[in-house]
């Protein structure tokens, strides 16, 4: 199981890689966008 520390990276990493310009494609972009909700979740769950 990967650190809080690890899942934030990773989290932070996409949000960044999301705002870049190379990223305006829209199938791209919104297979992030459901990659970044994901880990949000799996963050609020395990702190519950």
């Amino acid at each position: 199981m990967r650190t809080e520390e690890e899942i934030r990276e990773q989290y932070e990493f996409l949000e960044e890689e999301l705002a870049s310009e190379e990223m305006r494609h829209s199938g791209v972009k919104e297979l992030f966008t459901h990659y970044k909700r994901a880990l949000g979740w799996v963050l609020e769950e395990e702190h519950m």
